[in-house]
Order: C-alpha cells, then sequence, then structure tokens
C-alpha cells in the first residue's frame, strides 16, 4: 500500500509538472504573440502616417500649381477630383520596375479628396469688429429654415461666439472645427446636419459661387431653391470667371453682388486622406490655407480604427 501511494504521488507530480510547464509555455506564447502584434501595429501606423504626410504634401502640390495657374477656383479643376480608393502599388510602379514592391502593398489601399471650405457659410462672418453681423445672421437664418433646425440655436450660437470673441477670462473657448461648436451649446444632432454646408475658418471669409451647393446658394444669395439650381447648371457647363460673368446670368434682384460676401476664388481648403492596411484604417483630415504659393496646414486630424471601429488618435493644431 504504502509503495502504491508512492507510485501515485509521483503521478500526480508528473502531471503537476507537465500543467505547469504547458501554463508557462502558453505564457511565453502569448506574450510573443502580443509582442508581435504590437510591433506590427506600431509598424502599420508609422507606415501610415509617412503615406499620409505624403499625400498631403502632394496635395499642397496641386493647390499651389493651381494657384500658379491662376483664375477661377471650380469644381472642374484637378484639385477638387476625388482619388478614389487604388492599390497603393499601383502608384509604387510608376518608379520601380520590379514586382517586389507591389507584392509588399497589395493589401494597402489609398483614396482622397479636396474639398473647397468656401463653398459654405463660415461662422466666423457672424461676428465682426466685436459686433453681430446682420446680413450673415439672416443667412445662417435662411440655411437653419432650410435644413429644420430651431431658430434658437442660431441665437445661442451667435450669442457664445460673441462672448468668444471678447477678452473676459469666462469667455467659451473659440471653436476650430464644426464639432467643438458642442463647446457653444450647439447639439450632435445639429451639428451633423450643419456639417456639410457650415465651416469655422480663422478669418471673415466671402461663399465661392463656383462651388456652393444649391442650398448654400439659397441661404447665401436670398433666392428660391429654383434659382439656385439654374445657377449650379449654368456653372456645371461653364464656371464664372469673375462676379461679373454671375451678374449677366443672376436674376436681378442679385445684380448688385457684394465681393464682401461672394467670390469666385477660394484660399481655405478641407484636405481628406485615408489609408487602408489590411484591416487598420487610418483617416486624416487637413485644413490648409493657400496664400499665392504659400500652402499653410492649419490643422490636422487623425482618427484609426477597423472597419467597424474608428477612434480619434491624434488632433496637430499648427496655427
Amino acid at each position: 500500500m504504502k509503495r502504491q501511494a508512492q507510485n501515485g504521488a509521483a503521478i500526480l507530480m508528473a502531471m503537476l509538472t507537465v500543467v505547469l510547464v504547458a501554463t508557462m509555455a502558453s505564457a511565453a506564447l502569448w506574450q510573443q504573440w502580443r509582442a508581435v502584434e504590437v510591433e506590427s501595429a506600431e509598424r502599420t501606423r508609422a507606415q501610415a502616417t509617412w503615406i499620409l504626410i505624403g499625400a498631403l504634401d502632394w496635395a499642397r502640390l496641386i493647390l499651389k500649381e493651381d494657384a500658379r495657374k491662376g483664375g477661377a477656383d471650380h469644381l472642374a479643376e484637378p484639385w477638387a477630383l476625388a482619388l478614389e480608393q487604388a492599390r497603393l502599388s499601383t502608384f509604387l510602379a510608376a518608379d520601380r520596375s520590379d514586382s517586389l514592391a507591389g507584392d509588399a502593398n497589395q493589401n494597402a489601399f489609398l483614396s482622397g479628396q479636396m474639398l473647397d471650405l468656401q463653398s459654405r457659410l463660415n461662422t466666423s462672418n457672424l461676428i465682426q469688429d466685436g459686433k453681430v453681423h446682420g446680413a450673415t445672421v439672416q443667412m445662417f437664418a435662411r440655411l437653419f429654415n432650410q435644413l429644420g433646425l430651431d431658430p434658437r440655436m442660431l441665437e445661442t450660437l451667435v450669442t457664445q461666439l460673441l462672448l468668444s470673441a471678447g477678452d473676459k477670462p469666462q469667455a467659451p473657448l473659440r471653436p476650430q472645427d464644426i464639432d467643438q461648436l458642442a463647446w457653444l451649446g450647439v447639439d450632435a444632432d445639429s451639428i451633423e446636419r450643419m456639417r456639410p454646408f457650415v465651416t469655422i475658418l480663422p478669418e471673415r471669409t466671402a461663399v465661392n459661387l463656383n462651388t456652393a451647393s444649391p442650398i448654400v446658394l439659397v441661404a447665401c444669395l436670398g433666392i428660391e431653391p429654383a434659382a439656385a439650381q439654374q445657377l449650379v447648371q449654368a456653372r456645371s457647363l461653364n464656371p464664372w470667371d469673375n462676379l461679373e460673368a454671375v451678374r449677366a446670368f443672376a436674376p436681378s434682384s442679385l445684380r448688385s453682388l457684394d465681393a464682401q460676401t461672394v467670390s469666385i476664388q477660394s484660399r481655405f481648403f478641407e484636405l481628406h486622406g485615408t489609408l487602408q492596411i489590411d484591416n487598420h484604417t487610418v483617416h486624416e483630415t487637413s485644413v490648409v490655407q493657400r496664400d499665392g504659393l504659400q500652402i499653410k496646414t492649419l490643422w490636422r486630424k487623425r482618427t484609426v480604427g477597423t472597419a467597424n471601429e474608428n477612434l480619434r488618435l491624434a488632433t496637430y493644431n499648427d496655427l
């Protein structure tokens, strides 16, 4: 009996040893797998960052060449053409004759788009010289009416912007992008409905009639939706080179267009770039200001995530 008990204890110890070794081995394998995944994610993030920086430089070059050419800014120019999702290897193939570079990037896709921010109403126009600008308030009132937004929300927005323009310590922070209008009491639903038609720029700007949507044209010019559609159709056939051309086509009520309110050129643009590597997606949004041949980045915002999840990673302010 004693010998059998000893044999049973030996078997139990052997089994415990096997379990302990297996546990330690699985823990080591898990740590190794985790280290590989972290390194892979970090490498993907670094690659995506540099590629998107390159895409931003490319977009700035397009805007610079457009400024060198001069003339009006309209939706038929190269900057307005969206880059549909394309395999990254197609860009590398132009400079390399080997197929290795392409094979290494078979799962990387790049897409992008440039938007004219002066095709929207600028909230910075609401306050001028520390006072509420009545004409701009009327434009926003027409926009709110078209979008079905509560007029009281506009009153709140104007009041808070007036306070943020002051020097009082308790003044609210001045927002830099549309999402930050929540600081001023604008609810999330209103922000989403305003997003395609409203922007926040660091200075007063005129609406570009060559790029504005029909809804913005109605708000800015105070015309009927049908007249706005006619303006859009006319400019699609022949973009306007100056305000005189707009006056010649516009209804008689618009013969006296204010150059402080409307224009046919733009200086502020929003750049969107998206890079997808395997199941990881990095999206970057940049706002740039063009003064002659100088292109200045005002701010950049990057989000990362998967197809089902997006997480804001960082915001860069270069002001």
